[in-house]
C-alpha cells in the first residue's frame, strides 16, 4: 500500500496495537484505583459496580470490558497487593544482612504497604467473598509470608542476632500486629506511613533482639514525615502496584 493511500497507518483511525493494549491496560488500573478505594470506604458487599462505573465516569456496562465480576475486581486487588509483598521479600533475602537485620527491613517494606490500598487489600476483604480455586491462592500465599517471617526469625537465633525463642509464635506476633495497621492506619494523620513502619519496626524486634546488637542495625527513623513525603510513598507505591497488576493480569484472562 502506497503513501498516498486513504487507509495508510497515519490516516487509521484505529491506534497501533501497542497503543491500543497500553491504553486498555490504563483502563484497567484506573478500575481497580478507583475499585480498591471504594471497596475499603464502603466495604465490599456496601460498594456497588455501578458506584465504580460513576466515579470513572463510564457505564457500568463498560467495566465488562475489562473484568467479567465484582469478585474479579476483588481478587485483583489483592493479588496486586500479595506481588508486592513478594518483591519486598524477593529484595530482603537477596539482600545481605543477619536475620535481624532482614527481619526487619521485611517489617518496615510490609507495613508501610499495609499503609496503601492495595496493601490494605491483603487483610481488610473477607476470603469467603472469593471463589474456591481463588481463595486456595491466597491461603498459599498466607503461608509464604508467614513462612518468610519464620525464616528470618529462626535466622537471626542461629547467628546470635535474635534470642533464642518459638519463631512461630514470634512471627504471628510481628505479622499480627503488622496486619492491623492496614485497618486503622489513615493518610494525613500525624504520622505517615513510613515512620509508622519504622517505629513498629523497631518496637515488634527490640523484645527478641540480642543485646549486644547495636543500635546502628535498627532501621534509620525519620519521625514524622512530611504530607509531601506521604503523598509520594503513595505515588511510589501505586506505580509499583501499576507495574506487578500487569503480571496478575495473566492469571484471569
Amino acid at each position: 500500500m502506497d503513501a498516498s493511500s486513504p487507509f495508510s497507518n497515519q490516516d487509521s483511525p484505529w491506534l497501533p496495537f501497542e497503543s491500543r493494549r497500553r491504553a486498555r491496560d490504563e483502563k484497567r488500573e484506573a478500575v481497580l484505583r478507583t475499585a480498591v478505594a471504594l471497596f475499603l470506604e464502603q466495604g465490599y458487599h456496601r460498594a456497588t459496580l455501578n458506584e465504580v462505573a460513576k466515579r470513572l465516569n463510564i457505564t457500568k456496562p463498560a467495566l465488562y470490558n475489562y473484568f467479567r465480576g465484582k469478585d474479579e475486581i476483588l481478587f485483583e486487588c489483592w493479588a496486586i497487593g500479595n506481588e508486592l509483598v513478594d518483591e519486598c521479600i524477593a529484595e530482603t533475602s537477596a539482600g545481605g544482612g543477619t536475620g535481624l537485620d532482614k527481619l526487619r527491613k521485611l517489617t518496615v517494606r510490609y507495613a508501610e504497604l499495609m499503609t496503601a490500598d492495595y496493601g490494605k487489600s491483603l487483610v481488610r476483604f473477607d476470603l469467603r467473598d472469593l471463589s474456591d480455586d481463588n481463595r486456595k491462592i491466597v491461603r498459599n500465599a498466607k503461608r509464604r509470608i508467614d513462612r518468610a517471617f519464620r525464616d528470618y526469625i529462626a535466622q537471626g537465633i542461629a547467628d546470635g542476632s535474635i534470642k533464642p525463642c518459638d519463631p512461630k509464635l514470634s512471627a504471628f506476633a510481628i505479622a499480627g500486629s503488622l496486619n492491623w495497621i492496614g485497618h486503622w492506619f489513615q493518610p494525613g494523620g500525624a504520622m505517615s506511613g513510613r515512620a509508622v513502619a519504622e517505629e513498629f519496626a523497631i518496637r515488634l524486634t527490640e523484645g527478641i533482639a540480642t543485646t549486644s546488637k547495636k543500635k546502628a542495625d535498627k532501621p534509620p527513623r525519620t519521625g514524622n514525615a512530611s504530607r509531601e513525603e506521604t503523598r509520594e510513598h503513595h505515588t511510589r507505591t501505586a506505580a509499583r502496584a501499576a507495574g506487578q497488576s500487569k503480571r496478575a493480569r495473566g492469571r484471569l484472562r
